[in-house]
């Protein structure tokens, strides 16, 4: 079990292209963190594949139910699921060839840790990969990137019409 260093983390946000998302929740769940964090990390570049079996669409990507309906190559697969779900996951990441799995903030298992260790993946646990990438000066701070999100959105919405 080691930590990654900063240096490690700077190179696995640089050699990341495709992040798989577990627990990936629409738009309409906004602010919740399994919606926020996905959007900001595909508006930073990254190309954002969902896992949700209750959605078809999140981000502009069509959603999968679980990770071995992936085709694809993926670089990291981050969870926002409880941790006695995440062995599985764990699983699933080293059959699919993930180089990493990240379990978001609040999510610990060791169990998962050593099967995705066994597998040759480099895990991150608790942390949040948003975050994360904007305390590492990649990005802006993410309640500073949501609240513009949301006046953008707000700014979109056609004024009521009052009495005139």
């Amino acid at each position: 079990m080691t930590e990654l260093s900063q240096d490690d983390l700077r190179k696995l946000y640089a050699e990341t292209k495709t992040i798989a998302v577990v627990g990936c929740s629409p738009r309409s769940r906004w602010p919740k963190p399994s919606a926020v964090v996905p959007a900001y990390m595909q508006a930073h570049g990254y190309r954002i594949l969902p896992v949700n079996p209750h959605e078809t669409e999140i981000l502009g990507e069509p959603v999968v139910a679980s990770l071995a309906e992936l085709r694809e190559p993926v670089d990291i697969v981050d969870v926002f699921r409880p941790a006695d779900e995440t062995p599985a996951i764990a699983q699933a990441a080293v059959d699919l060839g993930a180089r990493y799995l990240w379990l978001q903030t609040g999510i610990v298992s060791e169990e998962a840790r050593d099967i995705a260790e066994a597998g040759g993946l480099a895990v991150v646990m608790d942390q949040c990969i948003a975050i994360t990438y904007a305390d590492l000066d990649l990005g802006p701070a993410v309640p500073a990137w949501k609240a513009a999100q949301a006046e953008e959105a707000d700014s979109c919405e056609v004024p009521a019409r009052g009495p005139e």
